[in-house]
């Protein structure tokens, strides 16, 4: 057994690929599972990813931040894609009062943090970490990370992510239990609740797109875009600190996506076939499992010491600002603006840019109402954009 002992220990391109594999398809075995309708889903990547790092499985560190960093821009590229062309739409009507309710959302979470912090005693970059997994936003993780090691701060790119992986499984069920909590606070009646005619519009998959195009995917555009994203997320921004702030790997090929979705859309250049289909879709999955997966095993060495160092309270910390912004912003968006519950629930997972949030909404909703996933489309494009950017600047005020 030498050969598999060696293959397990040595560190090489072998082992980190397969460590890879292990951790995504374990991963998304478990998160099939389910504990009274809620699941962590493919978050497990992250913890299976954790567990064997922990275990003394070695990896190639620069061969994991590659392929870490790919799988997150191709994850974003394919979110930019998929909801860019009915983005810009919803400004229209009701999209920009839930745009501006996300606004607040991202600045309560900020400002709980800081005085989370202050109050604790805990480093602000250390609850940098936190912040990102108690909104479960993997691409502010890694703008925070890419920040901190353009400080030559590379050991608090570890402690970040240790602190992302502790706040992030209460998160998700947090972030459900607003969803639930919301509905005694506010007296709704489900069975009173309209299930369409909402102000927003949906941003709905075509049904009747023949299975060929569906699976069909250029690959042109989207490493277009890429490219564009890298170059506009490499711009630094002035921000009258000790550093300036980026869109980063993440932000830029977002933003570019979102630009180049719509406005291919608009003059033509592709179709909403191209944007929604099963390709894009595919891209998505596999760039977050990559980075999750990347994430995990190069944190979980020094995940259960950052636990044992009172890292414990952090789950307590992330929970704190996981549910009061989004259940304070909710209850003004049903109490004062009116906004159906069925959208609040999208909303709410769209402004933690959380996808078991949205699965849950669904699960509610009655067959056929589309107006969790509007909620969640309209308000997590600029959602996303924010987050990467607080990230960063919460690392930036611990300088």
């Amino acid at each position: 057994m030498n050969w598999f002992v060696n293959l397990m220990t040595n560190g090489g391109v072998g082992t980190t690929v397969l460590m890879l594999s292990v951790s995504i398809f374990a991963g998304l075995l478990l998160g099939k599972f389910k504990i009274e309708g809620i699941s962590l889903g493919i978050t497990w990547v992250l913890f299976v990813g954790i567990i064997l790092s922990a275990l003394g499985i070695s990896c190639n560190h620069d061969m994991l931040h590659i392929i870490k960093e790919f799988g997150l821009i191709l994850f974003v590229t394919a979110v930019g894609l998929q909801v860019g062309p009915g983005f810009f739409k919803s400004f229209k009507k009701g999209g920009l009062a839930m745009n501006l309710m996300a606004l607040v959302n991202v600045a309560l979470g900020v400002v709980i943090t800081i005085v989370i912090a202050k109050l604790a005693g805990e480093e602000l970059t250390d609850m940098a970490g936190v912040y990102t997994g108690a909104i479960t936003n993997t691409p502010g993780l890694s703008a925070a990370q890419q920040t901190v090691r353009d400080l030559g701060m590379d050991a608090a790119a570890d402690r970040l992510a240790n602190g992302y992986a502790v706040a992030y499984p209460l998160a998700v069920v947090g972030m459900i239990l607003t969803c639930i909590v919301l509905r005694p606070l506010c007296r709704i009646d489900l069975q009173k609740e309209p299930t369409s005619g909402d102000d927003l519009e949906p941003n709905r998959q075509k049904q009747d797109t023949p299975v060929s195009q569906r699976h069909k995917v250029n690959l042109i555009p989207i490493f277009v875009i890429i490219a564009l994203g890298i170059v506009l997320g490499s711009i630094p921004i002035p921000v009258g600190m000790s550093a300036p702030v980026k869109l980063g790997l993440a932000g830029g090929p977002l933003v570019a996506a979102l630009i180049g979705s719509w406005l291919g859309v608009k003059k033509g250049w592709f179709t909403t076939e191209f944007t929604e289909s099963h390709g894009v879709w595919m891209l998505r999955e596999v760039g977050i499992a990559l980075f999750l997966a990347g994430v995990g095993l190069g944190a979980g060495s020094s995940f259960i010491s950052t636990i044992q160092a009172g890292g414990y309270m952090w789950i307590l910390y992330g929970f704190i600002i996981t549910v009061v912004p989004p259940l304070l912003v909710a209850l003004f968006g049903r109490l004062v603006l009116k906004i159906n519950y069925y959208t609040l629930m999208g909303f709410i997972g769209g402004a933690h840019t959380d996808p078991p949030t949205l699965a849950f909404a669904n699960n509610i909703a009655p067959e056929g109402c589309k107006l969790p996933n509007t909620g969640y489309a309209t308000v997590y494009p600029l959602t996303m954009f924010l987050r990467i950017f607080t990230a960063q600047l919460l690392v930036l005020l611990a300088v």
